[in-house]
């Protein structure tokens, strides 16, 4: 029979764990302090540790990278009521085989115990930043925690990590986290959004130019590749990478090799890749869209993120944290009423946390009173789109009334398949048209606002024969001279 000790000082949590793994066949002894889990050590080594963190007589995690050092095939696993990923990460570095934030599943708990048995421990690493170290990354829903799990359990490796979420949710954050936490954090972290960049530039911003390689290439340019060496890469919107670059992306990714546009020297470099992508790429990979081969290089580890109305218990800490940011940088100190909470609660999110973020540093500046109740978050969040532009107002009902009149001057549209193609060819010229005025003809700015990728814009304008500043989307001469403009 495997012996389980459990160290808390919840008398509760005690008995109600020691009763689940007794009933699952375990031999369970208990400890509510550092001294007697040090008095339960002396006298017998049991086959499983589960300690608490808040001890009355000292931090559990601290405690565990001595009980690591001393008995190394203890697997130990972490119970904390801080849910953080500093608790993930420093469980995971002081050698902890599990961590399990409280709230848990006995279940969960069980099959913990069951692994660890036939697993064994997790082998201890030196801690690689300090404890109190803060962090980008806020939540305490179960979703995060699990979020938090993986991050832990990959910042001391190489690994290839894709994120996946929708935008808002926080993906370079995490990326940063992976980063920050790992032993590259002294390298450089780069960034480079694939959906911002024009297709036939890419190759030279990830892998830089020789002079001379293309007209306006007056010196050589170290692309991402080499800015990032001895750090991490982080590829955002990886899903709008052409199909041509992701070749050489994926021979890159094989052979840690690669030539600059326009050179012949072999660059080698050492980086960690980390992806992300709003998209579903295994359906990109099914269309072929996608490279299935880059895709599973990509894949190696991934996570998830959630979107914000899927973790809504963490809604309210956001909130508060974003209106104690903006009072950090300057702006008037408010805070939230109970009905405000509730009002937050309610809303759909489709911006996710960016979206929140903003909205409270607009009632940062905008509210008259220090605290902030419900009727001033369910009026902000109106303004969001009754106080837009025209182009943003009543697209809907826009739309209904074309179909109208469509149906009024050809029946025939509504059943004979060409009605989808006529009211795009009435509303996709106007909408591209005023949203390129309103952003000062700034594509990038554009096709985000209508929540498409700007070489998705710039097919459009080319199709259409556009005209931006004079010149239309399509000629010789706009292509030629767009680097100059970007």
């Amino acid at each position: 029979m495997s012996t389980v000790l459990v160290v808390d000082d919840d008398a509760a949590i005690r008995t109600v764990v020691g009763q689940a793994l007794r009933r699952a066949g375990h031999e369970v002894t208990v400890a509510d302090s550092l001294a007697q889990l040090e008095r339960a050590l002396a006298s017998s080594v049991p086959d499983v540790l589960i300690t608490d963190v808040i001890l009355p007589d000292g931090d559990g995690i601290d405690h565990v990278r001595s009980v690591a050092a001393r008995f190394p095939l203890l697997p130990i696993i972490v119970l904390s009521a801080q849910n953080t990923l500093t608790t993930a990460v420093r469980a995971a570095e002081v050698g902890a085989y599990e961590y399990l934030p409280k709230p848990f599943d006995l279940d969960v708990l069980t099959s913990a115990v069951t692994g660890a048995l036939a697993r064994g421990g997790m082998v201890s690493e030196d801690a690689l930043h300090d404890e109190d170290r803060a962090l980008p990354l806020i939540g305490r829903s179960a979703a995060m925690q699990d979020v938090y799990r993986i991050i832990a359990r990959v910042v001391s490796n190489d690994l290839t990590v894709l994120i996946s979420g929708e935008s808002g949710t926080g993906k370079e954050l995490v990326a940063r986290a992976i980063h920050d936490l790992g032993p590259r954090s002294t390298a450089p972290f780069v960034a480079i959004n694939m959906a911002a960049i024009p297709r036939e530039l890419i190759e030279a911003e990830l892998f830089g130019h020789e002079r001379g390689a293309f007209t306006g290439a007056a010196t050589r340019n170290a692309g991402r590749f080499e800015q990032a060496s001895g750090g991490t890469l982080f590829l955002d919107e990886i899903g709008d990478m052409p199909m041509e670059a992701q070749t050489r992306l994926l021979r890159v990714l094989q052979s840690g090799e690669f030539t600059s546009v326009g050179g012949a020297r072999t660059i080698r470099v050492d980086v960690r890749i980390v992806a992300a992508t709003n998209r579903d790429l295994a359906a990109h990979v099914a269309t072929g869209q996608f490279r299935e081969d880059l895709f599973y290089r990509l894949n190696v580890v991934p996570i998830m993120l959630p979107a914000l109305r899927e973790r809504r218990q963490d809604i309210a800490l956001l909130a508060r944290h974003f209106l104690d940011h903006a009072a950090a940088q300057g702006l008037p100190r408010r805070q939230l009423a109970s009905d405000a909470v509730t009002a937050l609660g309610g809303h759909d999110w489709p911006g996710n946390v960016r979206e929140l973020e903003n909205l409270m540093r607009r009632l940062a500046v905008l509210s008259r009173d220090e605290v902030i109740d419900a009727d001033a978050i369910r009026a902000m969040l109106g303004r969001q789109t009754s106080l837009a532009d025209p182009v943003d107002l009543n697209i809907g009902q826009a739309v209904r009334a074309m179909i109208e009149r469509i149906a009024r001057e050809d029946p025939a549209a509504l059943d004979n398949g060409t009605l989808y193609d006529r009211v795009i060819d009435e509303v996709e010229r106007p909408l591209i048209e005023a949203m390129l005025a309103r952003h000062g003809q700034n594509q990038l700015r554009a096709a985000r606002a209508m929540g498409i990728n700007r070489n998705t814009l710039r097919k459009r304008l080319d199709t259409l024969g556009i005209d931006i500043g004079g010149q239309t989307i399509g000629s010789d001469a706009h292509r030629a001279n767009e680097p100059e403009r970007r």
